[in-house]
């Protein structure tokens, strides 16, 4: 809650603890930049994302094709408790939708969108209330149209097997989110890093 600017001389001890956390938050709103080697970590951060949605978030998407949106998109899915192996571009339909997770997903492809009267016919605006998680690819093309409080993920080739992502939000409820999703991400690769190699599976061989 913003203060008034009015003196408040009877402040609670527990309204004082509360303030180091307010700080926290205000530094969560600077933009979270990583890169993926792999598609098993792009899918890692999809789901540390999926976990940490609470209902109603746009999720907007960049980057060039092959960057690894859907792939992203997918692991997002499966965060939200729902198949995977369900997703797939919808350039050709523009929205899908999925309602096995805990949170409807509508997955959205603006690529062949030309005019703002094309995208005022995909309904796009009737996803944004409500409890859908609306994930949106090619994500520039209906930036008008957008709510203004969302999630921006940059996807962009750096190697043929590695993307540069970065993800900004910007308001406070993607802020939020996304301050909950680097630390489930952060877990998850603790975990991976800790976990050991299994030991080679060598066959002892007799002469004959």
């Amino acid at each position: 809650m913003r203060s008034s600017g009015l003196k408040q001389p009877n402040v609670t001890r527990s309204a004082k603890a509360k303030q180091p956390a307010a700080r926290h938050s205000a530094t969560s709103s600077l933009p979270w930049k990583l890169v993926s080697t792999s598609h098993r970590h792009t899918d890692r951060l999809g789901q540390a994302i999926g976990r940490a949605l609470r209902g109603g978030e746009t999720i907007a998407l960049y980057g060039p094709l092959g960057a690894g949106k859907t792939a992203l998109v997918r692991g997002i899915a499966q965060g939200l408790g729902a198949s995977p192996t369900a997703i797939s571009s919808p350039t050709f339909v523009v929205i899908h939708e999925y309602y096995q997770g805990r949170l409807p997903l509508a997955h959205v492809d603006l690529y062949r969108i030309r005019s703002h009267r094309e995208l005022e016919s995909t309904g796009l605006i009737e996803y944004f209330s409500g409890q859908t998680v609306t994930a949106i690819e090619w994500a520039d093309k209906g930036l008008g149209a957008l709510p203004q409080d969302r999630i921006e993920i940059a996807l962009n080739h750096r190697a043929p097997r590695s993307r540069t992502i970065q993800l900004s939000p910007t308001g406070p409820k993607s802020d939020e989110v996304l301050a909950l999703a680097r630390m489930q991400y952060s877990k998850t690769s603790k975990v991976h890093q800790a976990s050991p190699r299994r030991p080679l599976n060598r066959e002892k061989t007799t002469r004959s």
